[in-house]
């Protein structure tokens, strides 16, 4: 009944709405003073609404249609700048600012437009920008971040409802992720620790003005990544008065709020709390997750020269189990006797400082992160006894940061060079009985480990010839404390060297090599076997990986963007576990612990491959992103030749178009094909003891045979409809986000569990009709709808 009522509201509101004209604030400063620019020519981009800058730098555009726009600057002695995507509306009035950077040389062969498609001196390739509008708009991904990105060249798109991040073949712990400048070491609910990747994002896609995904090129002020890094900017509060945003959607409802404190300072706050756990309870599913994230912003402009930034975000995460279900079916029982209860709850809050001088800025970046994540299982979830715990796991990590930067410009060169001191602790409990071979193995430990992280880092760029030739030299160097292995800066020495050459004024060609460092997971670091660090023991290593990565760019025109991408990536010193004798890389993609074994740096691999993407951003409100990679990963096995990763997909191809209709209709759509990934078929004989199986309730792989097996290609269609309404200062948007409209995935492999032998183990066979254990990436035919309404004003 309640949907019926939705839909009759969304026929009705157009009679009685009307339309409302949005205005937008601005603020233009140099990019490096933060002085003010008076008089710059600003204009709407795709439109003749334009105005120039005030004294103070401040321009106020008017009679706008409502929905996202992106705002042209031009200036005299200044490269031509364009904003990120800013939405507009009648219910509030939204500011944006924008950076100009001073040119030197006049620039006569070739002329320098404006582009919402980011390019820097220091990461001329591999670099993309998302706006706001794509985030909004992007069919689905129900306005999560960790899910649009999957439409990026590079980024495999995982077909198990996860948002692991696996960019060109790596693994999903080898990406790093900034908050305003604050590193943030979780983005994702349900976290796997030591990785990246969980079923929700937590950053709240509200609080978005753009993203910059780096899948090589990295920055030197960037460590600690192998794979990717991502800068998520936030907007700033409303500086005129409070405004409130409330979302209601089909697994959770959220709050928004945000406004002046005082006539420097602004903020923005959001709460969002799931009700999945009394859905799925309603659903009769044997697992019940549950959610709760914040999210904050606070800015200060103490003046024209210091100015100080306060963000937030956390999460508190509860898996439970469904113990309530009557009559259990077989498939109800087999989930309810694997998986354990997990509790997790994490937070990160930072403070960046920023001082300007004229030809300069210096930062002060503080922050604290903190996971505490704890996990336990009881034989057939009988907790009569403490006897039938079978996992009794707590973990926490704490991190504190600082980092130091000073960025100058003098004479063409941009120079930027700091140092970070990070103080880490890392502790862990765990009780656990894991089967090893043929027999059960005690691992019972407590860890206590305390770090102390540092860098050093600087990078310089210069564009010459009059500006047609970019060039970017970088170096970094990290150690720690950890073990004489870690502890010398000259054995992490981490160059980069990045070049782009404008061929004419829409045809670029660009480059980039270096070598990059990563610290091993926490849970390796912090690994005991009787009371002493056996990782440690085993002198465990920084990973390496060195990047070689070339590329052709053509922009036919401002809002046209057509890329061309050769990588190649080769890994040393990553981590080889001794039990399961396979590398970490490919591990992580999955709920659990990342890492908390024995392992030794012995591993090495391998991906490489090539990108292509379109892009289309037109001001029309025509998007088109269409993006493919041809890649390989593959890492040396024990006979030293090189097999498959489980990242190993081949084929990646994503397109992903919207459009703009008539009365603030909006329609996209999203088709992807993933490449079947390699996978490891089961220890048949391993599973079928009963000791063995009742430690994990399911089966185990045939690491011997590690990723000799493929599963089919997938491919899936999604489907978004929106709706906005522009009342007397209100805004209503509607949307419906259809995943898996269509998608195809055929069977991979089962296990079926029969009946037990003479010695009371079971006897599996394959493929058999008794009870299915099936291993599948996707529920195939499901659809999966999410109608959302957001209100603001």
């Amino acid at each position: 009944m309640r949907i019926i009522h939705i839909i009759l509201l969304i026929f009705i509101l157009p009679v009685i709405a009307f339309a409302q004209n949005a205005s937008l604030k601005g603020r233009i400063v140099d990019a490096v003073s933060n002085e003010p620019l008076p008089f710059v020519n600003v204009i709407v981009s795709g439109t003749t609404i334009g105005t120039i800058t005030d004294m103070d730098g401040n321009f106020v555009l008017t009679a706008l249609t409502p929905g996202f726009v992106r705002v042209e600057a031009s200036f005299v002695g200044y490269r031509r700048a364009v904003s990120s995507e800013v939405e507009v509306s009648s219910a509030r009035v939204n500011s944006v600012e924008i950076q100009m950077e001073e040119q030197r040389e006049q620039i006569e062969e070739v002329t320098v437009t404006a582009s919402p498609f980011r390019k820097t001196e220091e990461s001329p390739v591999s670099l993309r920008s998302i706006g706001i509008g794509e985030i909004e708009k992007s069919p689905g991904a129900n306005r999560d971040i960790s899910k649009v990105i999957q439409s990026f060249p590079g980024v495999q798109s995982t077909p198990a409802y996860r948002n692991d991040v696996i960019i060109r073949g790596g693994g999903p712990s080898e990406s790093r992720f900034y908050l305003d400048g604050v590193e943030v070491p979780f983005i994702n609910h349900f976290a796997t620790q030591g990785a990246s990747g969980g079923p929700v994002g937590i950053i709240n896609a509200d609080f978005l003005r753009e993203v910059n995904y780096y899948s090589g090129a990295f920055p030197a002020n960037r460590g600690n990544a192998l794979s990717g890094v991502f800068e998520f900017n936030q907007i700033d509060g409303n500086s005129e008065k409070l405004k409130f945003q409330g979302t209601l959607g089909a697994s959770e409802v959220a709050a928004t709020l945000d406004g002046p404190i005082g006539e420097k300072t602004t903020f923005v706050f959001s709460a969002r709390r799931s009700y999945l756990q009394f859905l799925f309870s309603v659903l009769e599913l044997p697992f019940l997750p549950n959610f709760t994230d914040f999210q904050f912003k606070v800015r200060s402009r103490i003046d024209k020269k210091n100015e100080l930034t306060f963000i937030g975000l956390g999460a508190v995460d509860v898996f439970d189990l469904n113990l309530g279900i009557e009559e259990p079916d077989e498939q109800q029982s087999f989930i309810l006797s694997s998986i354990p209860v997990n509790e997790q709850w994490n937070y990160t809050l930072g403070a960046v400082y920023k001082h300007f001088r004229d030809n300069s800025f210096q930062t002060v970046v503080l922050s604290r992160s903190n996971l505490n994540n704890g996990v336990y299982k009881y034989f057939e979830n009988d907790d009569s006894s403490e006897e039938n715990k079978i996992l009794d796991y707590i973990s926490e990590e704490i991190e504190n940061k600082l980092r130091l930067e000073n960025s100058s410009r003098f004479d063409g060169y941009r120079l930027n060079f700091g140092a970070n001191l990070d103080l880490v602790t890392y502790t862990n409990s765990t009780q656990q009985r894991r089967f090893y071979g043929d027999g059960i193995v005690n691992v019972d430990y407590n860890t206590s480990l305390n770090l102390v992280k540092w860098g050093l880092f600087a990078q310089a760029s210069k564009s010459i010839f009059n500006e047609r030739l970019s060039l970017s030299l970088g170096i970094r160097a990290d150690a720690n404390n950890y073990s004489p292995s870690m502890n010398n800066l000259l054995e992490q020495l981490s160059p980069r060297f990045s070049a782009s050459y404008s061929l004419t004024p829409q045809w670029s060609l660009n480059f980039n090599t270096g070598r990059y460092y990563q610290l091993p997971p926490y849970t390796s670091l912090g690994f005991q076997q009787n009371d002493i660090l056996v990782n440690k023991e085993n002198n465990l290593k920084y990973i390496s990986s060195d990047h070689l990565i070339g590329g052709l760019e053509y922009r036919p025109r401002q809002t046209v963007l057509f890329t061309v991408e050769g990588f190649w990536k080769g890994y040393q010193d990553y981590p080889f576990s001794v039990k399961d004798q396979i590398s970490l890389a490919n591990k992580g993609a999955d709920f659990g612990v990342l890492g908390d074994e024995e392992v030794v740096s012995e591993s090495e691999g391998r991906a490489y491959g090539a990108e292509f993407q379109a892009r289309v951003n037109a001001t029309s409100g025509f998007n088109l992103n269409l993006s493919y990679t041809w890649v390989r990963s593959e890492f040396l096995n024990g006979s030293n030749e090189y097999i498959p990763t489980g990242w190993d997909s081949k084929h990646l191809l994503n397109v992903t178009s919207t459009t703009e209709l008539k009365n603030d209709w909006r329609v996209g759509g999203r088709w992807r094909f993933v490449g079947g990934l390699p996978y490891t078929p089961y220890d048949l004989e391993r599973s079928s003891l009963v000791e063995a199986w009742n430690l994990s309730g399911s089966p185990y792989f045939d690491f011997a045979r590690l990723n000799s097996e493929r599963f089919s290609a997938f491919h899936q269609l999604d489907v978004r409809v929106d709706k906005t309404f522009y009342l007397d200062k209100i805004t209503m948007k509607f949307y419906i986000d259809i995943q898996n409209l269509y998608n195809f995935q055929a069977e991979q492999q089962d296990i079926i569990v029969r009946e037990t032998d003479e010695a009371g183990n079971f006897i599996l066979t394959e493929n058999g009709a008794r009870y299915q254990l099936r291993r599948v990436t996707n529920t195939s035919g499901t659809v999966l709808p999410t109608i959302g309404i957001i209100l603001e004003f």
